[in-house]
């Protein structure tokens, strides 16, 4: 048995390498909670998650003063234990953001640990099910491109090998439709665009809006009302033959269940980063592999390409770059598809020194 005896923990703000915007918002900065756990024998993980511009500070300082004294001197190996020690501790914060961000923080870093322990990569220790995962792209659709530029990185993507983007909406209906049909005219029938709303209708602005995308074949319509609105997306789903994706802002295994349950979604996009950590995230995609429900999740490529390759269910990665500034090698993309590393850990090689420097916060808790 190897005890939990140090917990460090920092925050590195990484801005976007392009300009992101959606119908709700600007994603202008990343906060990159680090954390990094070391036990008794000396060995160590690190583990990670992010906001997309605030609450850093907040999730650092519930990792400081609440969850890393809550797990000093357990065993590093009890991570379903640890992991429902720090859901019960946040009980007051929970469900919620603030609380998963620094949940999935730790229990990456556990995970990392346990994989470098065992020399097994994460991707065969979760499951490996599969070697790889086709990619599909955002970093060119966001909301304020304008379609000849949309086209063009999606053809760019298609020469890559990616088999799919994903393009923003949320422009007026008919402009969002043209954008999006001229995008199809290019790519051709072969290639699958997915939209996203971020949120931003109303279930019936909602239902007009699908049906009027119909034609095109759309993969998906991701977020296309606030994540609370289950019923809403009760109704969308049984309204459009467009498939429904929800998941990034889904903070508790219970709402996806209440999603699959309710058929309420079609695909789910579950973020470790936001449901709480790898612990979570698992069972997940488990659950909706029972539901016969692919997962898609969102953005953190770089750990979700092992998570993917764990689950037989999962179909698509999604591309945005997040942690090439902090890291000394990029994710394999080879084809179109996305491989996951065969070292143990998470898979991500960090650049030390680079998060030193652009270390904004950190401090550490001993036993």
């Amino acid at each position: 048995m190897a005890n939990i005896e140090r917990v460090e923990f920092m925050m590195v703000d990484l801005a976007p390498k392009v300009v992101r915007t959606d119908a709700i918002q600007s994603f202008v900065s990343q906060e990159t909670p680090i954390v990094r756990i070391t036990d008794s024998d000396g060995a160590m993980g690190t583990g990670y998650s992010y906001t997309i511009g605030t609450g850093g500070p907040s999730v650092i300082a519930l990792i400081e003063r609440t969850l890393a004294p809550a797990i000093l001197g357990r065993d590093a190996e009890e991570i379903e234990s640890i992991w429902r020690t720090m859901l019960f501790c946040t009980h007051a914060t929970t469900v919620g953001p603030i609380t998963a961000i620094a949940m999935a923080a730790i229990d990456t870093a556990l995970w990392d640990l346990r994989s470098r322990r065992t020399g097994i990569p994460l991707c065969r220790l979760a499951g490996g099910a599969q070697e790889s995962v086709p990619l599909y792209t955002t970093e060119g659709g966001w909301l304020h491109i304008e379609p000849e530029a949309l086209v063009e990185d999606a053809l760019q993507a298609k020469a890559r090998g990616f088999a799919g983007a994903k393009i923003k909406v949320g422009r007026a209906p008919q402009e969002d439709v043209r954008r999006i049909a001229r995008v199809r005219e290019a790519v051709g029938s072969d290639f699958e665009l997915f939209t996203d709303a971020n949120q931003a209708f109303n279930v019936d602005e909602a239902i007009r809006r699908a049906r009027l995308l119909e034609p095109l074949d759309i993969g998906w319509l991701e977020e296309p009302l606030p994540a609370d609105d289950h019923t809403g997306h009760i109704r969308l789903a049984n309204a459009t033959t467009i498939p429904v994706a929800v998941g990034e802002s889904l903070y508790s295994i219970s709402h996806f269940r209440e999603y699959l349950q309710h058929g309420a979604c079609s695909i789910v996009q579950v973020d470790v980063g936001r449901i709480g950590g790898i612990t979570p995230w698992l069972k997940v995609a488990h659950m909706a592999e029972a539901f016969n429900v692919a997962v898609c999740p969102h953005f953190l490529m770089e750990l979700h390409v092992a998570l993917c390759c764990a689950v037989p269910n999962a179909r698509w990665v999604e591309y945005i770059p997040q942690l090439d500034a902090i890291t000394t090698q990029s994710m394999r993309i080879e084809d179109g598809q996305a491989f996951p590393s065969q070292s143990p850990g998470l898979g991500i090689a960090w650049d030390e020194q680079e998060i030193a420097r652009r270390s904004l916060l950190a401090g550490e808790v001993v036993a």
